[in-house]
């Protein structure tokens, strides 16, 4: 029987609404600064999530929508110097409060502290860019209690490949099976599942069109008590907001509850 030890997150779209609310903005905000006539839409950024990870959402915009730019627009240094000046401004929108955690997840991490589960962070969001978000919205010393957080370019492949979590597991010398992950799309389920971690997933506005035959639970958010849950997909057994114990009863059970 598999007992529960860790907890291991996502970070965009997961532990809160940074894509549209966040990266898509500060995306737009660096275009215009280089006077780029640029501007990715909602919906338009919605496609350009099937890529995993800025610079390269950046280079398959390019080959797609810009193929014949001169090399200096569309070349690495370019590409590089455009992220950075995009994180930049996603910095500024965190400072101001704009990207505020999703529902649940600020209680489920303290309950999951209280109770000295191991923490973990499995993110393609570069490091400077996770950490103000922790500190930000859950607490100044918050990234201290996760012990490993892995994010950016630290593997070679990204989402869907299973790459960062097996990095994770490695660096906390842990089984799959002690471990359940949060995840919000299906790039972070296949990574997932592929390391061989039973993941539950909360859907957003740019993930919820999908469907996760893998995932032991699919909720549309991690619910509150005056706040509950819809499960999509899973049986969460009564339960309206997700818990520790719930956590615990998916991990010891077969993935199709």
């Amino acid at each position: 029987m598999s007992d529960l030890k860790a907890l291991i997150f996502d970070v965009d779209g997961t532990l809160a609404e940074t894509e549209q609310d966040g990266h898509r903005i500060a995306f737009n905000q660096a275009f215009a600064a280089l006077g780029l006539d640029w501007h990715w839409s909602v919906e338009q950024y919605g496609e350009l999530l099937e890529v995993a990870g800025g610079k390269e959402r950046i280079r398959y915009y390019l080959q797609q929508y810009h193929p014949n730019l001169p090399y200096d627009q569309r070349s690495p240094a370019f590409v590089a110097q455009l992220h950075g000046l995009k994180n930049q401004y996603y910095q500024q929108l965190l400072q101001q409060g704009k990207i505020a955690l999703r529902p649940g997840v600020q209680r489920l991490i303290l309950a999951a502290r209280q109770a000295q589960l191991r923490l973990a962070i499995a993110t393609t969001s570069a490091p400077h860019n996770v950490m103000p978000l922790l500190r930000k919205t859950i607490g100044a010393d918050s990234p201290n209690w996760f012990e490993v957080i892995a994010a950016g370019d630290i593997v070679r492949q990204k989402k869907p490949e299973p790459d960062i979590y097996h990095y994770v597991l490695e660096a906390m010398a842990i089984a799959p099976a002690h471990c359940l992950v949060i995840e919000d799309s299906p790039q972070g389920l296949a990574a997932a599942t592929q390391a061989g971690l039973k993941t539950v997933i909360t859907v957003n506005r740019y993930t919820c069109r999908y469907t996760y035959p893998q995932a032991a639970l699919v909720l549309d958010h991690l619910g509150e008590p005056e706040k509950p849950f819809i499960a999509i997909a899973g049986n969460p057994e009564g339960d309206r907001y997700f818990t520790l114990d719930l956590a615990q009863r998916l991990l010891r059970s077969p993935v199709h509850l």
